[in-house]
């Protein structure tokens, strides 16, 4: 397979790290609009024959649909902030490729009621042209990171092996992770991370469907393993719920985060100034958008992983019915960040996110995976992605609630 990799942050570089020695992967095209990210990571990886250095602008469709040409590419990975998904999705369709992305294309709240109702959802435009890609004989598979991703392949292998009926399906993430030195340092993009926990939150209900509430709303106490204990989660705007209800039938899908008071009381404070603004404003001459700003004055993620200490956790939680009794099961995966960096170099949040896109490429370019269209992770057979897991030292628990 022939990867154009887009985006060599912390996860493009997690993902650059977990392909670097597998057989199936003949290239990968290391692109980044900062050329000097580029050179670090490929010189991180030992400057092996089958990666390449490149500048690119994301923001760019030509421009990515020429070097996804000039090196005859058959996937384009997507490992940048989701306000360039429209550009690389259409990218790899006009090229005629294969597309993977970890967040789907943004959504844009209701205009008059946007904690009731929702305005364009995560994923909107990417649906609406799934007719397209499978007339053209070509994948999209969307949200295969972390969460989303492995998390929906955990729904469907819960609907496979361990329920008769499903009342509720809920992502819940959690973590004990703490960076040393900094006051406030989030381990993932803070670009995505205002998106996602500023957003009116989704919840899809059977008898009602998809539909939107308060940000922060509905907390509760969820109990998280291998010692990090409970957390206080609250509803987040996220991927799973736009995409479980696809495939998996159940009567309702959520998704929650434990961000802690803290980092709640910031997000709000960045909101009740403006800085969460994504659209550039007029400094003294300069146009600039907020968000960027914010961006700018925080530490990257990619660099915190020395600073960090603790343990993340991603999984999914079920309720439903088995052999007519009542069951709740939490399926996870927990990454300790002394283990990360000590084995592959890279913080746990991004470790964590960059395995399973790397799983689905090696499924797919296997024959394992097969599908046309725009497709979630649902959409494919849980068991050999679960089988990979292992491979790939990547290990998983299931836990009775």
């Amino acid at each position: 397979m022939k990867v154009l990799l887009v985006g060599v942050g912390g996860v493009g570089e997690a993902i650059a790290v977990v392909a670097r020695d597998r057989p199936w992967l003949e290239q990968m095209v290391l692109a980044d609009y900062n050329s000097k990210r580029v050179e670090e990571v490929y010189h991180k990886l030992g400057s092996p024959a089958k990666y390449v250095p490149e500048w690119i602008d994301a923001g760019d469709k030509a421009l990515v649909v020429e070097m996804a040409r000039k090196y005859g590419v058959d996937l384009i990975m997507n490992a940048v902030d989701p306000v360039f998904n429209e550009n690389l999705f259409d990218a790899a369709f006009e090229v005629g490729c294969n597309y993977m992305d970890m967040a789907m294309t943004l959504s844009t709240p209701h205009p008059t009621n946007p904690y009731q109702e929702c305005g364009v959802k995560l994923g909107d435009y990417q649906f609406e042209r799934a007719r397209q890609w499978e007339e053209k004989g070509l994948l999209a598979l969307l949200g295969m990171g972390v969460e989303p991703g492995m998390a929906d392949v955990f729904a469907a292998y819960a609907a496979k092996h361990l329920f008769d009926e499903i009342e509720e399906i809920g992502v819940r993430d959690g973590a004990n992770l703490v960076v040393h030195g900094y006051e406030f340092a989030p381990n993932f993009s803070i670009w995505t991370t205002i998106e996602e926990c500023l957003n009116p939150p989704v919840i899809w209900e059977a008898d009602r469907g998809w539909y939107t509430t308060e940000p922060f709303s509905e907390p509760e106490v969820f109990e998280f393993p291998e010692g990090i204990g409970p957390l206080e989660c609250v509803n987040v705007e996220h991927e799973e719920v736009l995409l479980v209800p696809r495939w998996i039938k159940c009567k309702r899908v959520t998704f929650k985060y434990g961000l802690g008071e803290e980092f709640i009381r910031v997000l709000k404070t960045i909101k009740m100034l403006g800085l969460d603004n994504k659209e550039p404003i007029d400094v003294k001459g300069v146009k600039v958008a907020p968000r960027d700003v914010v961006a700018a004055c925080l530490p990257d993620p990619a660099h915190l992983g020395d600073r960090m200490t603790g343990k993340t956790c991603a999984g999914t939680w079920v309720k439903g019915i088995k052999d007519g009794k009542p069951r709740q099961v939490y399926i996870y995966q927990v990454a300790d960040n002394e283990e990360c960096m000590k084995r592959y170099g890279v913080q746990a949040v991004v470790w964590q996110t960059g395995v399973n896109p790397v799983i689905a490429m090696e499924l797919i370019e296997t024959g394992v995976w097969q599908g046309k269209g725009v497709l979630g992770p649902e959409a494919f057979d849980p068991d050999p992605f679960m089988a990979k897991m292992l491979e790939y030292d990547f290990p998983y628990g299931i836990v009775e609630m």
